[in-house]
């Protein structure tokens, strides 16, 4: 039995963080979280801007939707469909091929596996999460360092500001730049895990290969009519990836059109080579936001012009590998600190969450023997 006393912090509440927190806490774990952002979601977050008119427009501006095919996974997204927090978007999606300007439909029906957003926003999951009795959530908190206490056998977490933040029997870290160097070229700090204390792994987790990403947030007044699907990927354009119709989703609004585009990595690559890994600048920003749009109206679909463009930076949120297949969370027994994210699994939504729930699973094991 694990006495409600026992403190774990788990830092970051992207859908992994979110889910082990929430799975601790069940087992009577009091969890205190820890977030940068103002918010929860990580890539499920939710954007909010306001129009030239004063309107506000939401914007799902990283994951477009998850599928769940792991049984686990399947059964929390069940609890959460019961609950009103996520739904099937049922609209058709296809493929938008550059070379021959012609959309190809791709979904042979019954071929394909449910895709699943949050309502009303992705971020809905990672908030309720993050609310449930027995999770203590503090956003707006850096994790600037992670202490071990060897002879109190704790975790001393400090704030980037130097506040203390507590201590902790155990620590679930969420971001995979915990321990990299390309921590320090973004925020010219520090990691916040000294790679000598978990050695083993630091191995793992020395610079996991990632793939950036623009996103690119529009809205239209009107339909854009000529797109016959709500979702499409784009092949062989060195610009685009990706676009999907954000207020055709179940439980949004749609007083507007709202579309996200979703850049290449050889384009993000490009421009972070000119600008660093530093936030990018409005005036990059700018021209990013342009050139996506350019290439979206040189397809062909006589697109109007948008009553709102902008663009955002995913520097480093993809992750091009999977580091912990088997175990799918990287465990430290002897000082209770695991490590999950969709870097561990599989570099999607369900696999963030089966990294969160093997995390959880770790910790609830080893405390529950304490």
């Amino acid at each position: 039995m694990i006495m409600n006393s026992t403190k774990v912090a788990v830092v970051g509440s992207g859908i992994s963080g979110a889910v082990c927190a929430s799975n601790l806490a069940r087992n009577g774990v009091s969890v205190t979280l820890f977030e940068s952002a103002r918010g929860p979601g990580g890539r499920m977050s939710q954007r909010r801007e306001v129009a030239e008119d004063g309107k506000e427009l939401l914007f799902d501006h990283g994951a477009p939707f998850f599928n769940a095919n792991n049984t686990e996974v399947l059964g929390l997204v069940r609890e959460w469909e019961a609950k009103g927090l996520v739904a099937c978007w049922r609209e058709k999606v296809g493929c938008f091929d550059r070379v021959s300007n012609k959309f190809v439909d791709l979904e042979q029906e019954g071929l394909i596996s449910k895709r699943y957003v949050g309502i009303p926003g992705m971020n809905s999951v990672c908030r309720a999460l993050c609310h449930e009795p027995g999770v203590e959530s503090k956003f707006g908190v850096s994790v600037g360092r992670l202490e071990w206490l060897e002879d109190e056998n704790l975790w001393s977490l400090i704030g980037s500001d130097g506040q203390n933040l507590g201590q902790f029997k155990g620590v679930v870290a969420t971001d995979k730049n915990i321990v990299s160097p390309r921590f320090t070229s973004v925020t010219g700090r520090p990691p916040p895990l000294d790679l000598n204390l978990v050695p083993e792994l630091a191995v793992k987790l020395n610079d996991i290969p990632v793939r950036p990403c623009f996103a690119l947030m529009i809205a239209f007044a009107e339909p854009l009519s000529t797109i016959p699907f709500k979702g499409f990927s784009i092949k062989s354009s060195e610009v685009l990836s990706w676009a999907h119709c954000d207020s055709s989703k179940p439980g949004r609004s749609t007083s507007s059109e709202r579309w996200v585009l979703h850049s290449t990595m050889e384009y993000a690559q490009t421009i972070i080579a000119q600008t660093g890994l530093q936030k990018p600048s409005n005036a990059t920003l700018t021209k990013v936001a342009e050139e996506l749009f350019q290439e979206l109206q040189s397809m062909g679909l006589n697109i109007s012009q948008p009553l709102f463009k902008k663009a955002h930076r995913w520097g480093a949120a993809f992750p091009a590998t999977s580091i912990a297949r088997e175990e799918k969370c990287l465990w430290d027994k002897n000082k209770r600190l695991a490590i999950c994210g969709d870097f561990c699994v599989s570099p999607d939504v369900e696999g963030a969450i089966v990294s969160g729930i093997a995390a959880a699973s770790k910790l609830t094991d080893v405390l529950s023997c304490l």
